[in-house]
């Protein structure tokens, strides 16, 4: 590590990424009077949208609802134009808010925190930078993100291939014309489904290499309404009140009463209907047993293959669109603008990588199994990230002894309330692994973690106490609740990124806490109100 040091004294606390969650932590921590930076590998605010540049991004979750909600002032003065945002509209949103609240002077942007130390004598964290730099600082805040490690899979020859090649979580900011090409697209993830639409749109013609389908949900997009906003304005307190303490997932749905068994087949299909229709998410709540009941849960996989089948004119590459070897909403329901029908048109080609895997990458295109070889002039990877723990385990996190951070998640992440690990005191992490994070609007678990870490620092000070880890005991019960809680849902039926199945060696484990946003910020609560209860402090 080098001897050069950023600062000469002891900073309260460094935060690690400037995203949605960085934001609001220097927002806080700076007004409750604490020395905080944050340090970004970015060149702005934005965490994940000012990477995800790929054509169509946007969020599945509505505008009106993701944003936040700490200042009535920033509700009520900004518009959002479409009922689902666009990534240029939500990196706006970021930066506005880094602007409206004077937030990146505390920001050290183009910079990558490479490792951290924790020193047991002064009770500090060291962190060194990309830059040579060291930083001391008391508290380290982990704010790195859920989705932000975007993975590349091992392929023969991948660095052979001499056309353009992108990477739908790491795009250029500058625009990519893709007009006339071949290009060739390696995954159908939610990223994928988002982007196959407007790359079709663009390329001579577009190859599909799919290994699992997905299901996926129309989004009926549209722009905001003067009286939608209005409405949403009128009564943001008792709205957000609602997601936050009355919602499994922190943004409010149509929730339905009854489970899917109690309906005739009739009155599911008007439901499942009414709620497509509609668009969005929305669709997985027509029943409220449809991720705990399998006989419940096929009967709106069912509806959803159907439409696929109607969808999609070519019946060989209907089948293969249509997921059948798992539950729906086991995987993130994707929500999308003309995914299916993309498929009917001349110019796009579905092949199927799960029958004829991909051999090798070669100069001009690839080759598969069989033999059969596609050549195009770009190669877009829409292969997800290491989700969850990538990010965290990307920086070289050494605690007590030098106990590194990999191995003890070598088995799986451990963490009390996805809020700390034991072994590495004054490291907090925001929307950890055990917390409702990716299962959540991910804004309204951000708040709720920054507040509690922000809260917990503040009531140190006023004590007068330096130090605070996870217990043992408290983190490994915690972690048996989580995995509990998922074993009662059928999540664990699929090969998801919630379960760390996209990452070959990747421990098969819950990572994400399926208990429900309402609940786990009454547990939050609780441990706060007992004095930091499975915390210790000193």
């Amino acid at each position: 590590m080098s001897d050069r040091t950023l600062n000469d004294g002891l900073l309260d606390v460094a935060v690690v990424g400037a995203g949605f969650s960085g934001l609001y932590l220097i927002h806080r921590l700076s007004r409750l009077g604490f020395s905080v930076k944050a340090f970004d590998s970015a060149g702005d605010v934005g965490g994940t949208w000012y990477w995800n540049r790929y054509p169509g991004a946007r969020c599945d979750v509505e505008s009106m609802q993701y944003s936040y909600s700490f200042d009535d002032g920033l509700q009520q003065d900004w518009n959002w134009s479409e009922r689902f945002a666009t990534q240029p509209e939500i990196l706006a949103y970021a930066r506005h808010v880094a602007e409206r609240f004077d937030l990146k002077r505390f920001v050290q942007f183009n910079t990558t925190v490479t490792r951290a130390d924790y020193d047991e004598t002064t009770q500090s964290w060291t962190l060194a930078t990309d830059k040579g730099e060291r930083i001391r600082a008391r508290f380290c805040v982990m704010a790195t993100g859920c989705l932000s490690a975007s993975r590349i899979p091992e392929i023969p020859g991948a660095a052979s291939f001499a056309g353009e090649i992108y990477h739908t979580g790491a795009w250029p900011h500058e625009p990519v014309d893709f007009g006339g090409k071949t290009v060739g697209v390696i995954g159908t993830g939610s990223s994928a489904i988002q982007a196959i639409p407007e790359l079709a749109e663009q390329a001579g013609h577009l190859y599909v290499f799919q290994r699992t389908p997905n299901f996926s949900v129309p989004a009926r997009n549209a722009p905001l309404t003067p009286d939608e906003i209005a409405r949403w304005k009128s009564d943001y307190p008792a709205l957000r009140k609602r997601a936050r303490e009355e919602t499994r997932s922190g943004t409010i749905y149509e929730f339905a009463v009854k489970s899917a068994l109690e309906a005739t087949p009739e009155e599911r299909e008007a439901e499942y209907q009414r709620r497509w229709d509609k668009g969005g998410a929305n669709f997985m709540h027509a029943y409220n047993d449809l991720v705990v009941n399998e006989q419940s849960n096929e009967t709106a996989a069912d509806f959803v293959r159907r439409k696929i089948r109607e969808i999609v004119q070519d019946p060989q590459t209907a089948e293969l669109l249509t997921p059948t070897d798992y539950p729906i909403f086991t995987k993130r329901i994707c929500v999308d603008s003309d995914y299916y029908a993309t498929f009917n048109r001349p110019n796009v080609t579905l092949v199927d990588i799960r029958r004829d895997p991909i051999e090798a990458i070669t100069p001009v295109g690839l080759v598969t199994r069989s033999a059969a070889r596609y050549g195009f002039d770009a190669l877009v990877y829409a292969t997800g990230f290491d989700a969850m723990t990538g990010a965290l385990l990307r920086v070289d996190i050494r605690g007590e002894g030098g106990a590194s951070l990999r191995d003890k998640w070598r088995d799986g992440p451990k963490a009390y309330l996805g809020l700390m690990s034991a072994g590495f005191p004054n490291l907090f992490m925001v929307t950890g692994p055990g917390s409702p994070s990716v299962l959540s609007n991910v804004i309204m678990s951000i708040e709720q973690h920054v507040e509690f870490i922000t809260d917990c620092i503040d009531h140190m000070r006023s004590k007068g106490l330096a130090r605070i880890d996870a217990d043992v005991g408290a983190e490994e019960r915690w972690v048996a609740h989580v995995g509990e809680a998922a074993a009662g849902t059928l999540l664990p039926k699929a090969a998801s990124w919630y379960m760390g199945a996209n990452i070959p060696g990747k421990p098969r484990i819950m990572m994400p806490y399926v208990g429900g946003v309402d609940r786990y910020r009454r547990i939050c609560s609780e441990v706060a109100a007992k004095n930091y209860e499975g915390f210790v402090l000193a």
